[in-house]
């Protein structure tokens, strides 16, 4: 039911109940606006209905130093700019009444205004003679002012203005935090949109397929705890018929991990030629990082790179600092961790130049490798028990027909195991397999597998 209300400065022309109707009409009409312009708006137009003035005046000091005063509202304007968002095109006057007032920390009540013709304020206030200031306060100062005035003079009953404070003073505070909010929002959105962006550019910095390699069997696993993230996987397929396969992980989480994972991206591919040792290959990407990018900052990239050589049967690596590798190697029955000297992540030091030990294992037909991340192995299930080692060796010691087979099922057995909970770090798994090569039983197997591996030609398994 709509209520018009008669004027509040007048004690006799309404009774308690009345006054009530009005108010709960006003705070629901106030509360379908989450604008902070808009809600303003509403506001000055109800409380002008509820307390008829002739003229309403905002002032603030906000960025200012009195006696500089900006006039963020004005009812004689037509077509007012947004003081949230144009505060660029609202006047600022110098001296005067409304910088006396908006110093003042306690409201004021003028019953025959006599005013300077040369004041600056004089444009607004002409032709009024009750004036009501109301200060407004943010942390304890009164940074903005409320100028109520009437054309009759003692048309401001002073019993009335302590109400009018509270009031206008509780809107000022659901205003600004409105306003805050609404800029958090848009903070918010701009950020998303950006972590969207760098997201897309990251993708687009992972290789595009699965390399197809003659007697290798590759499958890979990878997904950020956010939009965007700091774990890294690539190959280098190289002419000899052997394949680099580089996993890394970026100390961090979010934007800050991802720009420096398309840094060491940057670095791995600056080299012309194909990185066949990886120990030196490690020591470049150090001193590359180290030198220009992570020593001033306190990051660092935990990384390993292997290369697999299906002709020779092995598989050659190197760690910085990351998670050893899990095999089944040398006719092994079942995956465990590869023995590996660690050594410091890249971009710790230069020091550790020429410092990151190489092993070479046997590979046999049917053997397998898993370079992966943390992620994998430390993600927690509802008891706050990690997935761990242990369990990633029985999964992928299971019979598998392939590469990508296997990653499916640790995926699988990872998602019962949190839950599907997301999760709260990066994941990378990449599984090498070396296949049989040549002959029937190798395209016999091939065919039954979705992702099936290149045959290699002429090769003994």
């Amino acid at each position: 039911m709509s209520v018009t209300p008669t004027d509040f400065f007048d004690p006799t022309a309404r009774n308690s109940r009345a006054r009530q109707a009005v108010a709960v009409e006003l705070m629901r009409e106030l509360s379908r606006y989450s604008d902070p312009g808009e809600l303003s708006r509403v506001f000055a137009r109800r409380m002008n209905q509820l307390y008829p003035t002739s003229r309403q005046i905002t002032l603030s000091r906000r960025g200012l130093s009195l006696p500089e005063v900006r006039v963020t509202r004005f009812s004689g304007w037509h077509n007012p700019p947004d003081p949230f968002r144009e505060s660029e095109k609202l006047p600022v006057v110098r001296g005067g009444v409304f910088a006396e007032w908006l110093a003042d920390d306690q409201p004021r009540v003028l019953d025959r205004l006599d005013l300077d013709p040369a004041d600056p304020a004089a444009e607004y206030l002409a032709g009024q003679q009750s004036v009501l200031c109301i200060p407004v306060f943010d942390a304890g100062q009164p940074t903005t002012a409320v100028v109520l005035t009437r054309e009759a003079p003692d048309a401001f009953p002073r019993e009335q203005v302590p109400e009018l404070v509270w009031l206008t003073n509780l809107f000022g505070r659901a205003t600004q935090s409105l306003l805050l909010s609404s800029r958090l929002q848009e903070a918010y959105d701009a950020a998303e949109y950006e972590l969207r962006t760098i997201a897309e550019f990251q993708q687009n910095l992972l290789p595009d397929d699965v390399p197809q390699v003659p007697g290798l069997d590759v499958g890979v696993h990878y997904r950020t705890a956010q939009r965007a993230g700091g774990d890294y996987y690539d190959f280098f397929p190289m002419d000899d018929g052997k394949l680099g396969v580089l996993v890394a992980d970026v100390s961090g989480h979010g934007t800050p991990a991802a720009v420096l994972m398309a840094v060491t991206h940057s670095m791995t591919h600056a080299r012309p030629d194909a990185p066949h040792r990886p120990g030196e290959f490690l020591s470049f990407l150090n001193h590359q990082l180290a030198k220009r990018y992570t020593v001033a900052t306190g990051h660092f990239v935990t990384a390993t790179y292997a290369v697999f050589d299906p002709k020779r049967g092995t598989v050659t690596f190197a760690s910085a600092g990351h998670a050893a590798p899990r095999g089944r190697v040398n006719g092994a029955e079942k995956f465990e961790g590869l023995e590996q000297v660690r050594r410091l992540p890249l971009g710790v030091t230069h020091r550790t130049v020429g410092a990151y030990p190489e092993q070479t294992l046997r590979l046999k037909a049917g053997d397998a490798v898993a370079l992966f991340t943390d992620g994998i192995t430390e993600s927690l299930n509802g008891r706050g028990e990690p997935f761990g080692e242990d369990r990633l060796d029985a999964v992928l010691s299971r019979p598998f027909t392939c590469s990508a087979c296997a990653v499916s099922e640790v995926v699988a057995e990872l998602e019962r195991f949190t839950d599907a909970a997301r999760p709260a770090d990066d994941r990378t798994l990449v599984l090498v397999s070396r296949t049989e090569c040549g002959g029937e039983k190798w395209r016999a197997k091939a065919a039954t597998c979705a992702a099936p591996a290149v045959p290699c030609e002429g090769v003994a398994g």
